[in-house]
């Protein structure tokens, strides 16, 4: 039987109801992130907004790229297992690192080269860090030096993310400089003794500060906005050591210690008195050797697919490391992390934190501190939802029962 559907012209007021133009902001770049709900949307902005050399530097990995695309894949294989009927109308996803405070189980990881993706840089990633409530770590290879950081963020929780030099006056100079500004802690990286495989800055002939060659130039037309932004304010430069002009790989081959050893933590150890945390760890002895030499935490990270190529996938190798060390130090996390549940995942098999490298960058390219910014409120809001529909209202209730690897 045919139903018949009775028509009508609609009242004004009726139509009145259903068109609520949105005033647009008057700042681009405002409009431009507003436009992005996940950690995805600000990578396209940004692979939009920056030379190609400058976002594969961010993107890439080592090699055939294997462990980035390792890392992203167990996050897809991660199940929640939610309870219902649980009264999550409030949730606190603080926690506490290194005995203080964080408002959230993250930490902004230490990136090198960062006013490259935006001449406002690790100050910029700093000042939000501090409005946000979680620590900053500033890397060796930062192009913003210790004390300008302390100035722009004086309210924050600062680390000093450090690589032992084939110069060791260098590298004890950086760490009394550390200590002198008022940083909480040292995040001594230990898995780069030379530099990993970038494909793809070799073959973008990328270089520190970027070099004007045919290619770059023709580049430069379709991103005038950061060539100008670029020359026009301060010359591009490691913070921490004399101006390079050559690759990536070139710079650390010549400047990282290859020949580092475990007494090099305990020496470390014996000369700082704040917190320690050893990055780089994806196996259970070595998390073990490294607290046993004093460490305070250590990151299970394989440097975001960045230098060993076909590593062990830090997700996977996490609870072994929390059942070596778990009862000593805290256990951190990174690689692969581009939302709120990538970090509930991570948490609840066992990790205390997450540091976030590339979310942060992305935001940082599409949008300078706004972006960065924007960044941290996509993965505070996903982290808070991810809790809610688990039915948790604490980062404690994130318990490994809530999760698990489908196979």
């Amino acid at each position: 039987m045919h139903t018949v559907v009775e028509r009508r012209l609609p009242r004004w007021q009726e139509l009145q109801e259903l068109v609520r133009p949105r005033r647009p902001s008057g700042n681009a770049t405002e409009r431009r992130l507003a436009r992005a709900a996940t950690i995805g949307d600000l990578r396209e902005i940004a692979r939009r907004r920056v030379p190609r050399a400058v976002f594969d530097y961010t993107d890439g990995a080592a090699g055939a790229e294997i462990s980035l695309r390792r890392s992203r894949e167990v996050f897809e294989r991660v199940e929640f297992r939610p309870r219902v009927l649980r009264n999550v109308s409030v949730v606190d996803p603080s926690t506490t690192l290194l005995g203080t405070r964080s408002a959230l189980p993250l930490v902004l990881a230490p990136t090198g080269f960062t006013r490259l993706m935006h001449t406002e840089g690790e100050s910029a990633v700093g000042r939000v860090a501090e409005r946000v409530g979680v620590p900053y770590a500033l890397s060796t290879m930062g192009t913003t030096s210790l004390e300008a950081l302390a100035d722009a963020a004086p309210g924050g929780r600062r680390w000093f993310q450090l690589y032992l030099w084939r110069d060791r006056e260098a590298s004890a100079a950086l760490v009394e400089r550390a200590r002198a500004a008022g940083y909480e802690a040292l995040v001594l990286t230990v898995d780069t003794p030379v530099a990993g495989p970038r494909l793809r800055d070799v073959r973008n002939g990328f270089t520190i500060p970027p070099a004007l060659s045919a290619r770059t130039v023709v580049n430069a037309a379709l991103h005038p906005r950061w060539w100008v932004d670029l020359l026009t304010t301060p010359p591009l430069e490691f913070a921490s050591l004399r101006s390079w002009g050559g690759t990536v790989a070139e710079l650390v081959d010549r400047v990282f210690e290859p020949a580092a050893v475990l007494a090099d933590v305990r020496a470390l150890r014996a000369s700082w008195p704040g917190a320690l945390i050893v990055k780089g760890i994806l196996d259970a002895d070595d998390a073990r050797a490294v607290v046993d030499a004093g460490a305070d935490a250590v990151v299970v990270s394989n440097h975001g697919g960045r230098q060993l190529d076909r590593s062990p996938t830090p997700l996977e190798q996490l609870p072994v490391i929390v059942d070596a060390v778990g009862d000593r130090a805290e256990v951190y996390l990174d690689g692969g992390i581009l939302d709120g549940a990538d970090v509930v995942a991570a948490v609840a098999s066992g990790a205390r934190a997450c540091l976030i490298g590339r979310a942060y960058l992305y935001g940082l390219m599409a949008g300078g501190e706004r972006g960065v910014q924007r960044a941290a409120d996509i993965l505070a809001r996903d982290i808070a939802r991810t809790m809610q529909l688990l039915g948790v209202t604490s980062i404690a209730e994130l318990t490994p029962e809530r999760v698990r690897l489908r196979s």
